[in-house]
């Protein structure tokens, strides 16, 4: 078989919040932000852009493609060393270490995926003063965010034959209601669990479809908020009981789906590696749910660079030609521009008023105005010497950028 082009990375790892009214302003608790959709919020530009930003601090924190998330004023960075897997809080004002802590967790890494190391790819997520790990072997963790103590530890291995898919674990969980909501288990059988975030136990579980490597959302179509994203091979929706409101097939080359699911008003948007990216207005009639169709654009399929909405527009970078920068009206699906290409393998996509920023995975940070006429770059920043894939973290005028093995806070 020949080389499979890997990345279950995806700096699809996250965790999400139904409500980010509990997070301050400058907090970013979870994958893509406090509403997951990688919006900053109440981000103010600078007057006029530097030719390079200031870095504060950097500091080696191991290997893998987590994301830091920084919640009252500590970063949380979770990370290799050797044979384990690390959890660490800095302060963000220095960098220094307020607290570690480290686990066995060995892990047998496909040889298609060797490039990239034995993670970790899930981003934590903080709710009510806990950290919640998902590390790539299926070692599931919640920790005090204050001094680091471990709280309790899921690691599946009674509940399925393997605990982690082909290229490891990278979805995050999801926190909502009180509920941690993860999907577990390996190829051919998995589940999405909700577990009981104080305590670790099961409260629900849908064993459908084994684990894929994006994220989930909490998204509410036709009054109903519902669990979706993609499973190994299907979109799926699930109420916040657990039972299944709707299913597509949905199967990538080597059931590599790792786009984390979009809401957008009332249409959800969807993608996938040498798929179209498509979207379907879900609705329920007499008592039934429908997934009809929206529109499908076949010129901007997407591996694992998960867009974004910004004013309306659907910006994002599909795999095309190395990497080409997209814009597409979200409700119709029409293609307005794209770049040359070459742009990078994989982007981690945010958007702040009218500016869209892009962290490639060759460290560069490209910030955009959001005009759907054409690619309107304001500035390239180059902020790391390393790989980037892990997805950054913007708050207090700055970026939190994780490369292959350090962590480092940039100002703008």
């Amino acid at each position: 078989m020949r080389t499979i082009k890997y990345f279950a990375v995806i700096a699809s790892f996250a965790v999400f919040a139904i409500s980010s009214s509990a997070y301050a302003v400058q907090d970013w608790p979870q994958w893509r932000g406090p509403s997951r959709t990688g919006t900053i919020e109440r981000f103010t530009p600078p007057a006029k852009w530097p030719d390079r930003p200031k870095q504060i601090w950097k500091v080696q924190v191991g290997a893998g493609h987590s994301s830091p998330i920084v919640v009252a004023g500590r970063v949380y960075v979770f990370t290799r060393a050797g044979e384990q897997e690390v959890v660490s809080a800095r302060d963000l004002l220095n960098g220094k270490e307020v607290w570690q802590q480290a686990y066995d967790a060995p892990y047998q890494i496909n040889p298609a995926a060797s490039a990239h190391g034995k993670g970790p790819k899930s981003t934590p997520a903080h709710d009510r003063g806990r950290i919640y790990t998902f590390g790539i072997g299926g070692i599931l963790s919640a920790w005090q965010a204050e001094d680091g103590k471990r709280v309790w530890t899921r690691d599946f291995k009674k509940d399925f034959p393997s605990t982690v898919p082909e290229f490891g674990v990278a979805m995050s969980p999801a926190i909502v209601n009180g509920l941690l909501i993860v999907h577990a288990g390996g190829a051919g059988n998995g589940a999405v669990m909700a577990l009981d975030a104080i305590s670790g136990a099961t409260r629900w579980a849908w064993k459908g479809d084994g684990p894929a490597y994006d994220s989930p959302i909490v998204a509410t179509f036709a009054a109903t908020p519902q669990i979706v994203l993609q499973s190994q091979r299907n979109l799926v929706s699930l109420g916040l009981d657990g039972r299944v409101l709707w299913q597509l097939p949905f199967v990538t080359e080597y059931e590599q789906n790792s786009i984390t699911p979009i809401a957008s008003g009332d249409l959800l948007i969807y993608g996938g590696l040498s798929k179209p990216t498509t979207a379907i207005r879900p609705s329920l009639t007499a008592g039934k749910w429908q997934t009809p169709q929206a529109w499908q654009n076949a010129d901007i399929p997407t591996y694992m660079s998960t867009p974004v909405v910004s004013g309306g527009y659907l910006f994002g970078l599909t795999h095309r030609n190395r990497g080409q920068f997209f814009c597409v009206e979200a409700r119709s699906g029409k293609t307005l521009w794209t770049t040359k290409g070459r742009e990078g393998e994989n982007a981690a996509m945010l958007t702040a008023g009218d500016l869209v920023m892009a962290m490639t995975t060759e460290a560069e940070l490209v910030v955009l105005r959001n005009d759907p006429k054409a690619p309107d770059v304001v500035k390239r920043y180059t902020l790391a010497d390393s790989p980037v894939w892990a997805h950054p973290a913007v708050v207090n005028g700055g970026i939190v950028v994780k490369d292959a093995e350090s962590l480092a806070y940039w100002r703008f």
